[in-house]
């Protein structure tokens, strides 16, 4: 509760109790868990995308659509691809569920790394145009792994049933809102 002081018309001082705005402040631990939701989805379905190409005659067409992926064999795109689903997944699932929650930072260091190594292959290559989304999408993931790790860790905890029923309700929308419109895209949509 907030105190605030007030006077009445006598110049008597007196205590007001004024509850708090709920829901109008910004807090560190609310812009984490947005941030992590939004970019564990988004790195989990651009992951999918890429775990895709597995099939040869999608990596062939590929180069089309991302003219970097004729510079890379198919296997590294492959396992590019596992390592940004585990990592999206993993900016979610052990913080939500309290399960191994130091998880979670990891898995955003590891996405930061990569977006790095990613924002190093294209300035190579000389496509500066991509190394701002590499080093933006970096920015955020490395923001949640010290988020995380270091300004508003999460406590580990025993799973619940209700833990457990959250976690599955997020990898089903995972499934339904990022990877099948991803594999539809993917094999139904000439390039």
């Amino acid at each position: 509760m907030n105190r605030h002081l007030s006077e009445n018309v006598l110049g008597v001082k007196d205590m007001e109790q004024q509850p708090k705005a709920r829901g109008k402040r910004f807090t560190l631990n609310g812009a984490l868990w947005s941030l992590q939701v939004l970019f564990g989805f988004f790195f989990a379905g651009s992951g999918f995308g890429k775990v895709l190409l597995y099939d040869g005659a999608l990596y062939a067409a590929a180069p089309r659509a991302v003219a970097w992926y004729a510079a890379v064999p198919q296997s590294l795109i492959v396992f590019i691809g596992i390592c940004e689903v585990l990592g999206g997944v993993g900016m979610i699932l052990p913080a939500m569920t309290g399960v191994k929650p130091k998880l979670t930072p990891l898995a955003a260091a590891g996405l930061t790394l990569t977006m790095i190594l990613a924002a190093v292959f294209h300035i190579v290559r000389g496509e500066y145009a991509l190394v701002p989304a590499n080093l933006l999408l970096g920015g955020v993931a490395a923001f949640i792994a010290v988020g995380r790790w270091k300004l508003r860790p999460i406590a580990p905890a025993i799973l619940t049933t209700s833990r457990a029923l959250q976690s599955f309700a997020v990898l089903g929308a995972l499934t339904l809102l990022v990877f099948v419109p991803t594999w539809y895209t993917m094999t139904n949509v000439q390039f």
